[in-house]
């Protein structure tokens, strides 16, 4: 059983919501006034400026931030010869939804979720959760038979999503929303494993990006 500590992120800290800032006129107004000299300006055009600069300076510090500044550096792993079990054990003790899967090279193989596992005891077809319920009730037995004798990377997703350690803040999230996830692992030049970025990762960065 290959099992890892899971660590805190080295960015942990006091948690803090991301501030919402409005301008009022009355802001505006104050500000003008501390401006040596004649504006030529109204206070509806120095808002309008304002708001394009406050985004366009956001989206710099974000594209400045990358993905190796902001993931988790030690990740929770299995290997792709680790049994099921063993994986859902790991899973479950650690209180994540999923793992990546590494081989013996370290390199990324692919990654298992809860609904891999969903997959793997009711098959692909399955249509809402509740009919997942009802196969647990009436068929115990068959659950136990479906994760016997099966690895990793027996039900692993492969090959799987990931972003390099240079990748932009925006680029990861644009990498979430594309691919409706929760978290990504993190790989260097070579595939290797490197980190893993969740969306609880994101909330460190400034607020107010956008990622169409």
């Amino acid at each position: 059983m290959d099992k890892k500590d899971f660590p805190m992120n080295k960015l942990s800290g006091p948690k803090t919501e991301p501030l919402n800032i409005t301008i009022s006129d009355e802001d505006i107004y104050q500000a003008m006034q501390e401006i040596s000299g004649y504006l030529d300006i109204t206070p509806g055009d120095f808002k309008e400026i304002y708001s394009h600069a406050y985004k366009h300076a956001v989206e710099k510090i974000a594209r400045s931030i990358t993905a190796q500044h902001i993931m988790n550096n030690e990740v929770i792993s299995v290997r792709r010869n680790t049994p099921l079990l063993d994986v859902a054990r790991i899973m479950a003790e650690a209180g994540v939804s999923g793992v990546p899967v590494i081989d013996t090279a370290e390199n990324l193989a692919g990654v298992i979720s809860e609904k891999d596992f969903l997959y793997c005891i009711a098959g692909r077809n399955t249509q809402s959760f509740l009919s997942i319920i009802l196969q647990f009730i009436e068929n115990k037995p068959g659950i136990v038979q479906a994760l016997e004798g099966k690895k990793a990377e027996d039900i692993m997703t492969a090959p799987a999503i990931t972003v390099a350690e240079t990748a932009s803040v925006i680029d990861v999230i644009k990498t979430l929303k594309k691919h409706a996830i929760n978290r990504v692992p993190v790989v260097d030049q070579n595939g290797h494993l490197r980190g893993i970025i969740t969306r609880a990762n994101l909330l460190r960065v400034p607020a107010g990006l956008e990622a169409d």
